[in-house]
C-alpha cells in the first residue's frame, strides 16, 4: 500500500508538471505569434506613428526645449493617401510623443511637404515679440486639377501657430506663391539667412532648385535657380534643404544644398544628394573642386543605402548648440507602400549631426548619430582585440540584445581581402555588410534577411558604394534597431542605411574574412534601452 500511495503521488506530481509545462508552452506559442509584427518590427528608438502611413519629415524646428517633428501622414490607411501633417515632440530627438494632427487637407488640396521657422522678430505680424509666431510653409496639391490633367496642381501656402506649434491657423490670403506653370513645384524649405539678414526658401521644381527670399514670410521673390544641368537626374527633384555650415577645423563657411531625388538613387529608388558651394544672397554656385568631383562621380550622397530619403535639418537650433541636426524618412518609394508592417508604415532614421570637412581640396558632408543617443546606454561591453578569419562571433544574445544596440570598432592593417559582417538569427536568416577591399566597395546584402518577396525591388541586388582604392584602416559604427541597420564608416564619411524584415529577432553579430586573419580593435558594444 505504501508503494502504491507513493506511485500515485508521483503520478499526480508528474501530471501537474505536464499541465504547467503545457500551459507554459502555450504561452510561448502565443508570444511567438504576438511578436510576428508589432513586437518584431516596431522600432525601439526610431520614431513611428502609432497607426497609419508616414513619409517625409516636415516642419522641423526647436523651441523652448522641444524638438518638433511634423511629417507626411495619412491616418486612415497604411498606404499613401490624402496628405496631412502629423506631429510629434521630443526633448532629445530619441524619445517621441505623438501629438494631434497639425494640418488637415482642405478644398485647396492635400498638405504636401514643407518646413517651419520661429519668427522671433515677428516679421510676419502674426504674433508679437513677446509671443513669436511659428510659421509653416507647405505645398498644396490639388487632386481635382491633377485628375483633370492640369499642370498647375501645386502652390505654396503658409500657416501660423501662436501656441508654440501645437495648433495652426492657415493664412487667409493663401497661396503665397502661385504655380508658374511647373508640374512638380513643391516642398518649400524656409530658413533665416544669418549672413544676408533675410528669410530664405528653397523649392524643388522638377529638375532644379529655386531660391526665394522674403522680408516677412508672406511675400516671396524668386532670385535664381540651380541644378538643371548638374548632379543626378534620374527622377524628380524633391525636398531640398539649404544652409551655411562651417568647415571643421576652420573659420570658413560654405553653403550646402541637400536635394532629394526619386528615382535615381545610387542603389535604386529614392535618395538624397548634396552640393557644396557659395551663396551671395541670391545665387548659389558650387566650388570648382566640387564641380570636378561631379565630373568624376556624377553625384555625392548623404546616404548610400536604400532607406534614407527626404531628410532635412531642424531650424532654430541655438547658437550655443550650433549643430546641423538632420533626420530622414527610413524607406524607399520603390516598396514603401508594401513593407510587411500591419498597423503603421514607415519610421524615421536616427537623428544625425551633419559636418562639413575639407580634405585634400575635396568637400565632404559627414553624418553621425546625435550625441543624445548615448544617454540611453544601459550596459557596455568592451573588447580590446579580437582575432578573426573564419566566422567569429562579436556579440550574441543573451549577453547583448541585438534589437537595440550601438556597436563600434576599428579594423587596422587592412589587406586586399573581403571583410564581411553578418547579423543573423536562429531561423538562419541574415543580413550581411562590409568592405570588399579587393574590388574597392562597401556593400549591404539583405537578400537572405527574411521577408523579401513583398516587393521585387526590395532585395533585387546588393547595395554598393565605391571606396578608396585600398583602405588600410576602417572605423565602423553600427546602429541596430529591430529591423534596421545604419552603418557609419570612418566617422560618417560613408553611410549606408537599410531595412530588413526577419521572421525572428536577430541574435548574433559576427565577422569573417575571405583570406587573411584580421584583428578588430577597440570593440564597444552598447546596449540601448528606452524607458517606456
Amino acid at each position: 500500500m505504501k508503494r502504491m500511495k507513493y506511485s500515485n503521488i508521483t503520478l499526480s506530481i508528474l501530471f501537474l508538471i505536464l499541465i504547467i509545462s503545457c500551459k507554459n508552452t502555450a504561452k510561448v506559442i502565443n508570444m511567438d505569434k504576438e511578436i510576428t509584427n508589432e513586437e518584431l518590427y516596431r522600432p525601439n528608438f526610431h520614431f513611428t506613428p502609432k497607426t497609419g502611413w508616414m513619409n517625409d519629415p516636415n516642419g522641423m524646428f526647436f523651441y523652448k526645449g522641444l524638438y518638433h517633428l511634423y511629417f507626411q501622414y495619412y491616418p486612415d490607411d497604411t498606404v499613401w493617401g490624402p496628405m496631412h501633417w502629423g506631429h510629434a515632440t521630443s526633448t532629445d530627438m530619441i524619445t517621441w510623443n505623438e501629438e494631434k494632427i497639425a494640418l488637415y487637407p482642405d478644398e485647396m488640396g492635400y498638405i504636401f511637404s514643407g518646413s517651419a521657422v520661429v519668427d522671433v522678430n515677428n516679421t510676419s505680424g502674426f504674433g508679437s515679440l513677446e509671443n513669436p509666431p511659428i510659421i509653416a510653409m507647405f505645398t498644396y496639391h490639388n487632386m481635382e486639377k491633377e485628375k483633370a490633367g492640369e499642370i498647375k496642381t501645386q502652390s505654396q501656402a503658409i500657416a501660423y501657430s501662436l501656441d508654440e506649434g501645437m495648433t495652426w491657423t492657415k493664412y487667409e490670403a493663401n497661396p503665397v506663391i502661385e504655380n508658374p506653370n511647373i508640374k512638380d513645384f513643391r516642398d518649400p524649405k524656409m530658413s533665416w539667412d544669418p549672413i544676408h539678414k533675410q528669410w530664405l526658401m528653397v523649392l524643388a521644381a522638377g529638375d532644379r532648385t529655386m531660391f526665394y527670399t522674403s522680408k516677412n514670410l508672406k511675400e516671396w521673390t524668386l532670385q535664381s535657380d540651380f541644378g538643371s544641368d548638374i548632379g543626378a537626374h534620374g527622377g524628380v527633384w524633391e525636398c531640398p534643404d539649404f544652409f551655411p555650415i562651417k568647415i571643421e577645423g576652420s573659420t570658413k563657411t560654405k553653403w550646402v544644398l541637400l536635394q532629394s531625388i526619386n528615382p535615381g538613387g545610387p542603389n535604386g529608388g529614392s535618395a538624397t544628394q548634396y552640393f557644396v558651394g557659395d551663396f551671395n544672397g541670391k545665387t548659389f554656385s558650387i566650388t570648382d573642386s566640387f564641380a570636378n568631383d561631379l565630373k568624376q562621380q556624377k553625384a555625392l550622397w548623404i546616404d548610400f543605402g536604400k532607406d534614407n530619403y527626404a531628410g532635412v535639418t531642424w531650424s532654430n537650433i541655438p547658437d550655443t548648440d550650433g549643430r546641423k541636426l538632420f533626420m530622414g524618412w527610413m524607406s524607399n518609394w520603390e516598396y514603401a507602400n508594401e513593407v510587411p508592417t500591419e498597423k503603421w508604415r514607415s519610421a524615421m532614421t536616427i537623428p544625425r549631426e551633419l559636418k562639413l570637412f575639407s580634405k585634400k581640396g575635396k568637400y565632404r558632408v559627414y553624418t553621425l548619430p546625435v550625441r543624445e543617443l548615448s544617454k540611453y546606454v544601459s550596459k557596455t561591453i568592451k573588447i580590446k582585440t579580437l582575432s578573426v578569419k573564419s566566422e567569429t562571433t562579436i556579440a550574441k544574445a543573451p549577453s547583448i540584445d541585438l534589437t537595440a544596440a550601438d556597436i563600434s570598432f576599428t579594423l587596422e592593417d587592412l589587406k586586399e581581402d573581403i571583410y564581411l559582417f553578418k547579423l543573423h538569427n536562429l531561423k538562419g536568416e541574415f543580413i550581411e555588410f562590409g568592405l570588399n577591399n579587393k574590388e574597392h566597395f562597401f556593400f549591404i546584402d539583405r537578400s537572405k534577411s527574411g521577408k523579401t518577396t513583398f516587393s521585387e525591388k526590395f532585395a533585387s541586388g546588393i547595395s554598393k558604394v565605391k571606396s578608396d582604392d585600398l583602405l588600410s584602416q576602417l572605423e565602423v559604427r553600427l546602429i541596430i534597431d529591430k529591423n534596421s541597420i545604419e552603418v557609419f564608416y570612418n566617422n560618417g564619411e560613408t553611410v549606408m542605411t537599410e531595412l530588413f524584415f526577419s521572421n525572428a529577432p536577430m541574435n548574433e553579430f559576427s565577422m569573417k574574412t575571405e583570406k587573411y586573419t584580421s584583428t578588430i580593435k577597440n570593440i564597444t558594444i552598447n546596449q540601448l534601452k528606452l524607458t517606456k
